[in-house]
């Protein structure tokens, strides 16, 4: 299983969730953990996904979830999980 972590940071509006889970739906990425809150309203969501179903590479995908935050006011950055193991070791 590959897995990704997804942040979406931003004000908070209706249907971000709804967005980002859509586009995940539509690339056959599943959701393996989901964690979500706002402060004083700001929207603060992170994921782990399993991107191996996945239907395009990886760096198209984080382009298209960036380009999806553009969309809706957000920012959303997608990151392979290798890179937080790496950084725990050093």
């Amino acid at each position: 299983m590959k897995k990704a972590v997804i942040t979406v940071i931003g004000k908070d509006t209706v249907g971000i969730i709804a967005k980002v889970c859509t586009y995940l739906a539509r690339q056959n990425i599943n959701i393996l953990d989901i964690s979500q809150t706002i402060v004083q309203g700001y929207f603060n969501m992170m994921m782990v996904v399993d991107i191996s179903g996945g239907t395009m590479p990886f760096g198209d995908m984080a382009d298209e979830l960036a380009a999806v935050g553009e969309e809706i006011g957000v920012v959303i950055k997608c990151q392979k999980e290798e890179i937080f193991d790496k950084m725990h070791r050093i």
